[in-house]
This record gives C-alpha cells, sequence and structure tokens, in this order.
C-alpha cells in the first residue's frame, strides 16, 4: 500500500474508530510506526486530522457530546458485538438494556425484529426502537443527562424495578477479574445493578479494553452474570474468573467463522 492509498485507509479507519492510537494503526495497515508517523503528519498539517498523545481523531469529534464520541470509539468491535447479541434475541422477547455505547448499537441491530417489549432508560434507545414493528418501548422517567439523554436516579431505578424480562443487558465500563464488573459512575453502577436483577437472563456486553481496568464503583460480582458477549478472549486471569463464576463467555468474531 502507497503512502496516498495509506492516507485514505488512515481516514477510513478513523470515521469508524473516531479515535485511534498510532500503534493499533500501524498494526491495521501492516506498516511500522515510523512510517505511520510519516504518513499522520501531513494530515496534521493540513488539518485533515487532531492529533493528539500518542493518538488521532477527526476535527469533527471536537464538538461532540461525550457519548457520540464514544459511539465512535472500537465501533467496529461494538457493532459486531450486537450483531451477535441479536441473534439471540427472538421477535416477541422482553429486552431491558441499561444507557450504553454497546447496548445503543444493540438496539440498531434489533430494528430488524419484531413485537419487541424494551425497557430502558436510555432516550436513544427509546428513539431507535419505538413505533417500529409493532414494539412497545417504556422509557424509566427522571431528568435526562445532556451527554447521553439517559435518566438515572431513584425513580428510573423504581420503574424498572416494576417489569421482569427475559433478556437484561447491560454494558460494562471495566470488568476486573478480582472484583467484578464496574463501573466509574455510581447512578450508573446502581441501575446496570437493577437492570442485571430484572432478567431471566443477565448479559453484559464490552468490547476488550475494559478487561483488566478498576472502576470507581462495582456494579456486580461476576457470579452475578450468565453470559458476557465481547469481541476478542479475555486475557487469562479475566478469563479464568469468568470460568469459576460459570459466566458463559461470546467472542463476536466466531459469528463471522459460522457463517463462512
Amino acid at each position: 500500500m502507497n503512502h496516498s492509498k495509506r492516507h485514505g485507509e488512515i481516514l477510513r479507519l478513523l470515521q469508524e474508530e473516531g479515535t485511534i492510537t498510532i500503534a493499533a494503526l500501524a498494526e491495521k495497515l501492516n506498516v511500522s510506526l515510523e512510517t505511520i508517523r510519516r504518513d499522520v503528519k501531513p494530515l496534521t498539517i493540513d488539518g485533515s486530522v487532531l492529533k493528539m498523545h500518542g493518538a488521532i481523531s477527526l476535527p469533527s469529534l471536537a464538538g461532540e457530546a461525550p457519548f457520540e464520541r464514544r459511539m465512535r470509539e472500537n465501533a467496529e468491535a461494538k457493532r459486531a458485538i450486537a450483531r451477535r447479541v441479536a441473534t439471540t434475541i427472538q421477535d416477541g422477547d422482553s429486552v431491558m438494556l441499561d444507557t450504553g455505547t454497546t447496548t445503543s448499537f444493540l438496539a440498531r441491530e434489533l430494528i430488524g425484529h419484531r413485537r419487541l417489549t424494551v425497557i430502558t432508560n436510555s432516550s436513544d434507545i427509546a428513539r431507535t426502537l419505538s413505533t417500529v414493528n409493532g414494539n412497545r418501548v417504556y422509557m424509566a422517567g427522571g431528568e435526562l443527562r445532556s451527554d447521553n439523554g439517559a435518566a438515572f436516579g431513584v425513580s428510573a431505578i423504581e420503574f424498572v424495578s416494576r417489569f421482569s424480562v427475559t433478556h437484561a443487558v447491560i454494558s460494562v465500563g471495566a470488568i476486573n477479574a478480582r472484583v467484578g464488573i464496574m463501573d466509574y459512575d455510581l447512578d450508573e453502577a446502581e441501575f446496570a445493578r437493577m437492570v442485571l436483577s430484572r432478567g431471566a437472563r443477565a448479559i453484559a456486553v464490552t468490547d476488550h479494553t475494559k478487561f483488566g481496568r478498576h472502576g470507581l464503583v462495582k456494579v456486580c460480582d461476576l457470579s452475578d452474570l450468565a453470559e458476557l458477549f465481547t469481541d476478542r478472549s479475555p486475557p487469562d486471569e479475566v478469563a479464568a474468573a469468568l470460568e469459576d463464576a460459570g459466566v458463559e463467555v461470546t467472542v463476536a468474531g466466531a459469528l463471522r467463522d459460522v457463517a463462512a
């Protein structure tokens, strides 16, 4: 791949990922770090990309809300995870979803399903799935946050506690082998904990970047999950902890193998 073609590939990857490290670019394009740095330099000079410490992003992302920015991060992996989870949900099922980028991707993958009952605190998910295909959508009330358009707090938790669903799905902020599922926000952690308790099937979705992290607030023990969907196999310590907890792990990439 020559210099100009790599420029096109760099911009394409940024459209998919939003922000990407120099090291990840080099790996994806199968070139050296020095080559990528040379390719990126003219793109930063002409304003096509913004350079940060060890990474680059698109200038258009600067004005986006944090949630919109996170939707672009590892988008391909999150979409693959969402697609795999969607294949396990049937028409007419009931689903509870918390606020998260991967659960928002899941909502988009569920657009083709019919007669779903959906309970969520996310205005993005509610908008995506309401008024189509005979779905019934219930949204938890309360003040909506400006960064992600989601409702939290006592009223939101009390609302979803009234429901019992087939599939309860949460996004993961961090997964730690010793502590369990964690988040960085108390309200989000408390809401996610309630969501998991309302499902016959308790599911967590996360891309591989969350493995081994230590969040601020514990959501639940690993044993409180039935299933975990991700895009890459967990590292050994996390994998062992999940196995000990009896959690079924599904790697989204396996879907392509089955379909092939």
